[in-house]
């Protein structure tokens, strides 16, 4: 889509004025130097040399996670965002700002912060930062502020971190799941739905990570803030084209699964696999594209004067050299000179400082955990591979304990050597719990007195689910070096703290879950949850350590 707009003489800036030798009343346009493309050039390796470890785990994740494939193009349409505005740079001598230095600071600072905390997430946003204070060391405020938005795009390649895809994944899942569910039943089809498990009767269909719709929702919003940067029109109205991205991903994407589970029911369990599953994933991508035009093309009714959506959008190339125009070519601002200079530090502390050995502390391991304890005996399970392969466990015990009266509770610690580095992270058992078929109808904090460090408080999730017939009592929480914590936000700032001030980010899940037996009251299996994990505390001495 493309527009032709007249192209109007941009004002003279004073900076061009009186350049050179121009004649009176010549319009003078900037262009960069050799000495300045060589100096951009050095600092590109710079900033390499400096993030390259950000960077390049940046780039393993769009290569193996579908849901940031698209990253690759990013920086090429900021890259084309920029050049489009080629014409109004070229007004500008570019005269520097010593907010750039400044920026490069931070940036540094943040890097520091990352190799401290071994979190990769952290340099690669010290990455974007320490670039911007560059560039705003080359160019000066006012040509900054021409090409800050296309410079902003750059954060969308830029992944969340994995707890925080896990948890969205996980969410958007179960609202997937409802409402395909719905779609299906509005098609007159009998269907049941437990948890993420669309059950068809003869088929069970389940929503698995790569239909929660992230795959759609990441590059969407990235492409939804792009429109609404191109997208000629008030403020607000670019702020709906690009919020509404949202629920426009949740609703095509439980269109998609409803699609799935009608032709399955017609045509059975083939039609869910292969061909007709990717095709339907690019059809409802595409739908989304659609439905963003009718959006624009819908405001541009209640705006005046009316516009064609065509004309609405601003994709022209840039307005070519005035004839008679007079070259100049832009000199090195020492405030670029400072940030290559201060990069360059950073580059070298970042490559010569010795790398950041994290301490794997002393502990048991639960091959040799004690399966008798209080009138319970133990069974060992083993999680599946898949299970594994997605927790990426460096040691775990997953029991089942019966007492006399055969009443079972189930045990379970996951542990980690090390967090925050690559893709390992904590599951939270309230995220999963629900991917199930579970539904939460109890949720709150609970102290246990006297099984806490040194005899102190023990803060634990309690949770009451069911599922059908069936109800559970869940009693977890968070072992984190010393320290007892009930919130996953927290378990990630003290891995960032413990990190740069201790040297461990080891840590473990601690789970107890005992099932309602019939004619059991709620606060009975309270009671004999309590009692276990009273019993069970001292247990975990040498294997959770402090």
């Amino acid at each position: 889509m493309s527009a032709t707009l007249p192209q109007t003489p941009l004002p003279m800036p004073e900076a061009a004025a009186g350049a050179g030798d121009a004649a009176p009343g010549a319009i003078v346009v900037w262009r960069q130097s050799l000495q300045v493309w060589l100096a951009l050039a050095v600092g590109a390796v710079l900033l390499y040399a400096a993030f390259h470890t950000g960077l390049d785990a940046m780039v393993r994740i769009w290569r193996d996670l579908e849901e940031y494939s698209f990253g690759y193009m990013v920086p090429a349409i900021t890259a084309f965002l920029i050049w489009q505005r080629k014409d109004k740079l070229e007004r500008l001598a570019f005269d520097g700002h010593w907010m750039g230095p400044a920026a490069v600071v931070a940036g540094a600072f943040l890097l520091m912060l990352a190799n401290l905390s071994t979190i990769t997430v952290v340099e690669q946003y010290a990455f974007l930062l320490t670039l911007f204070g560059v560039v705003l060391s080359l160019t000066g405020w006012q040509a900054f502020r021409i090409i800050l938005v296309p410079l902003l795009i750059l954060l969308f390649m830029i992944p969340l971190p994995l707890f925080m895809i896990n948890q969205l994944s996980e969410v958007l899942q179960l609202i997937s799941s409802e409402l395909g569910v719905m779609v299906i039943r509005a098609c007159d089809i009998s269907v049941f739905l437990d948890g993420n498990v669309i059950d068809l009767g003869v088929y069970k269909l389940q929503v698995a990570d790569a239909c929660s719709g992230l795959r759609y929702l990441f590059p969407l919003m990235t492409l939804g803030f792009i429109a609404a940067y191109l997208f000629n029109a008030p403020l607000w109205q670019r702020a709906i084209i690009f919020l509404s991205t949202i629920p426009v991903t949740v609703g095509m994407n439980s269109l998609r699964i409803g699609i799935i589970g009608v032709t399955v029911n017609i045509w059975g369990i083939q039609m869910a696999e292969g061909f007709l599953h990717f095709f339907e994933g690019w059809i409802i991508f595409m739908a989304c594209m659609t439905v963003l035009l009718a959006e624009m093309w819908l405001l541009l009714r209640f705006t005046r004067p009316r516009r064609t959506l065509r004309d609405s959008f601003v994709l022209e190339p840039p307005a070519p050299m005035p004839p008679g125009a007079v070259v100049r070519h832009r000199a090195i601002p020492r405030t670029l000179w400072v940030a290559l200079v201060l990069v360059a530090l950073a580059a070298l502390a970042n490559n010569f400082t010795p790398e950041r050995q994290l301490i794997k502390p002393e502990r048991k391991e639960f091959l040799d955990f004690p399966l008798s304890v209080e009138g319970y005996r133990g069974q060992r399970e083993r999680l599946s591979s898949v299970e594994l392969d997605v927790l990426k466990l460096d040691d775990y015990i997953y029991a089942n304990f019966r007492d006399q009266a055969n009443r079972s509770i189930n045990f379970y610690v996951a542990w980690h050597d090390i967090q925050g580095r690559g893709t390992v992270s904590t599951h939270s058992p309230r995220s999963c719990m629900p991917g199930g078929g579970w539904n939460i109808t109890e949720f709150d904090e609970k102290i246990l007195d006297g099984l806490g460090p040194n005899g102190g408080p023990l803060p634990v999730n309690r949770a009451v689910i069911k599922k059908g017939e069936q109800a559970q009592v869940v009693y977890y929480w968070f072992h984190q070096r010393g320290r007892m914590l009930t919130n996953e936000f927290a378990i990630k700032w003290f891995i960032f703290y413990d990190g740069m001030t201790r040297k461990r980010t080891d840590g473990g899940l601690v789970r107890f879950v005992a099932p309602l037996q019939p004619g059991e009251a709620i606060e009975d299996v309270d009671l004999r949850l309590v009692q276990f994990i009273r019993a069970m505390n001292p247990r975990l001495q040498g294997y959770l350590p402090n």
